[in-house]
């Protein structure tokens, strides 16, 4: 059995709350008691889902050892609120919620009635829990909080194949920022690509299969050698009448987006050897192409 194992309470039974919870599960390193939803059908869908606990209420969960709060980041203060005033004692138990972009510290009125508290972002997309417990493994897991709390996740985390790590008090914000631009905006980005190609003739599919092989390789450079030296294409050449060319032809708001990551992009190429040239990228960044508005 493993040295873990304890009682684990899980309110809010979403994506992220199942996949950690069944791993978990499988793993013997918690036993599930209590299991909170806004209704009482999707508890017990989400314990069917999990293997274990059961369909419970703020007021009346079971004594546990560790809870996690995976509701929405908007509800995790109202249910840190509710939580502590349910019960005066918090002593020797640990409280966690999984947020990215919020703090430990939203659970400080459970600090005050005794519990350890700590946020743990696994850096992963929950989209499918059914899809998401095959792959957690090798998950980047961050951890801030409380030394006693933290120590807890770390082995919790490992032991269902995480790879926890601590993070700095304060640089919360800074480290959801990071992942949103890198997930998000990823995506993004690939909808502007494939929609610039829509313009050019080609459908959907189409530009997929031509944009995956080049975003894959150059995502792939960027982190194995580092974004500078994977840099290409016309702003690191210094080639202006391109740059010029791209912006005449681009609608908006996809050219508004392409100066403003033309810019990033031209700080990012700060060591390229041609300093005349970037010079007038950056000129033709600023300029105003009005032949498409």
């Amino acid at each position: 059995m493993n040295i873990l194992q304890g009682s684990f309470n899980l309110i809010g039974a979403g994506r992220v709350g199942q996949t950690l919870a069944r791993r978990w599960h499988e793993a013997g390193v918690f036993q599930l008691g209590g299991v909170v939803t806004r209704r009482a059908d999707r508890a017990a869908k989400a314990a069917a889902f999990i293997g274990a606990g059961q369909p419970s209420t703020l007021a009346q969960l079971p004594a546990a050892a560790v809870t996690l709060i995976a509701t929405d980041d908007g509800r995790l203060a109202e249910v840190a609120a509710v939580l502590a005033a349910t019960r005066a004692d918090w002593q020797g138990c640990t409280v966690f919620h999984v947020s990215g972009a919020l703090p430990a510290a939203v659970l400080l009125p459970l600090q005050a009635r005794g519990a350890a508290i700590a946020s743990a972002h696994p850096a992963m997309s929950f989209a499918d829990p059914a899809h998401a417990v095959g792959q957690f493994d090798g998950t980047p897991v961050a951890l801030e909080g409380d030394a006693a709390a933290c120590a807890l996740l770390h082995s919790a985390f490992a032991a269902i194949g995480g790879q926890p790590f601590a993070l700095a008090a304060g640089a919360k914000t800074h480290y959801h920022a990071a992942l949103s631009m890198a997930s998000n905006y990823l995506v993004t980005l690939t909808a502007l690509a494939e929609s610039t190609l829509g313009e050019a003739g080609l459908s959907p599919v189409e530009a997929r299969a031509l944009l995956a092989p080049l975003m894959r390789q150059s995502l792939d450079n960027a982190l194995t050698l580092s974004p500078a030296v994977a840099l290409t294409g016309p702003i690191v050449r210094g080639d202006a009448q391109t740059v010029a060319a791209h912006l005449a032809a681009l609608l908006e708001p996809t050219r508004s987006l392409y100066r403003a990551l033309g810019r990033a992009t031209l700080t990012l190429a700060a060591d390229s050897p041609y300093p005349a040239e970037r010079a007038a990228v950056a000129t033709v960044l600023e300029a105003v192409y009005d032949l498409r508005d």
